[in-house]
């Protein structure tokens, strides 16, 4: 039975230089595969596993492994000939391009929407560039016409009681203000929590738009 590939043992030193690379994400993209592909492994994870978190084949994960079993943390650094990376083609620029333009669903990737190191992640793996870095990924797209935003989601309550429980505590809320007048078995005293979350919440303001002068009337009353 052939015995299973991984990395040689790492000491407490190297382990977290390995953790810094990967979680500060910045500089070389293929630093960054590649580190995270040693301390996968390092963890004790087998190259299927990790051919499949880091979409790549197991060759090339097997490569990684050696590699820097061999040679250290020098193989984590990619060896451009001239000393530094080369421009990207017209056809890397479109092609960068049209996948950034394109659902992660459709390359049947486990995301709805790219970030810009998923996207260069994926770029790499697929062979569409060599290596590109985050900002060089950033500034690439937005001589491109291309943006990424953050996303906004909004979430619906499933109470089936949650129209009729908002309609009185927007009466409450009017009440507090002197907006209307109390009816039989109204309160006559109101406490108003977190209302400027409430608020953004039920009609779409800003955060920090509400006045100071509204909360502190609901606060004392």
């Amino acid at each position: 039975m052939t015995e299973r590939l991984r990395v040689r043992e790492i000491d407490d030193d190297e382990g977290r230089r390995l953790v810094r690379i990967v979680r500060r994400g910045a500089g070389s993209v293929v630093t960054w595969r590649r580190a995270q592909m040693v301390l996968l492994s390092a963890q004790g994870m087998d190259v299927p596993a990790i051919a499949k978190v880091a979409f790549t084949s197991e060759d090339r994960v097997r490569d990684v492994i050696r590699n820097f079993n061999a040679d250290g943390f020098g193989s984590l650094y990619p060896k451009y000939k001239g000393g530094r990376p080369p421009k990207f083609t017209p056809v890397q620029r479109r092609e960068i391009k049209k996948i950034a333009k394109s659902k992660p669903a459709e390359h049947d990737l486990p995301f709805s929407a790219w970030s810009l190191a998923k996207l260069a992640d994926f770029l790499v793996a697929e062979g569409a560039v060599d290596d590109i870095s985050h900002e060089g990924l950033r500034m690439l797209l937005r001589r491109e016409g291309v943006t990424f935003q953050r996303l906004k989601t909004w979430k619906a309550s499933k109470d089936p009681q949650f129209a009729e429980k908002k309609a009185r505590v927007e009466q409450l809320y009017a009440i507090a203000d002197r907006e209307v007048t109390p009816e039989p078995g109204d309160p006559e005293v109101i406490f108003c929590v977190d209302l400027c979350r409430y608020r953004d919440y039920a009609e779409g303001q800003a955060a920090g738009s509400c006045r100071r002068g509204r909360l502190a009337r609901c606060g004392s009353a």
